[in-house]
């Protein structure tokens, strides 16, 4: 029986997790339960915080690896994945004895990329 093969042109496939910028707004809904106005108050709290935690983090204090283990937990809670991710960047760095500059430098990048997206948010809600 002869295979009737037909040429199909290649179509990209979608990411595995979408890719919807420095906050994950379904991530945030799901963990605030839909609650819009818990989500504002957590973007805030987060968006100070880690302003805070990394204008701490580049005096590069004795408890740094917990102050990047802190954000992290925090960033994943929001959606805040990119930060999440730089600052385990930076927590390993740190807990294998690294220059921790560069880690830092990429932290500092996620955290303002966030604060935007949380500006923008807060500002049309």
């Amino acid at each position: 029986m002869p295979l009737h093969l037909e040429r199909i042109n290649w179509m990209p496939s979608p990411p595995l997790a979408p890719d919807d910028g420095p906050i994950d707004i379904e991530h945030l809904r799901r963990m605030t339960l839909g609650d819009t106005s818990l989500e504002r108050e957590v973007l805030a709290m987060f968006s100070a915080q880690a302003v805070s935690l990394v204008a701490t983090l580049a005096t590069l204090p004795a408890d740094s690896r917990a102050l990047a283990h802190t954000l992290k937990g925090s960033a994943r809670a929001i959606g805040a994945f990119g930060v999440a991710n730089a600052a385990e960047s930076l927590e390993a760095a740190m807990r294998k004895g690294g220059e921790p500059c560069e880690a830092l430098a990429e932290l500092r990048d996620a955290v303002a990329q966030a604060r935007t997206a949380i500006d923008a948010i807060l500002r049309r809600s």
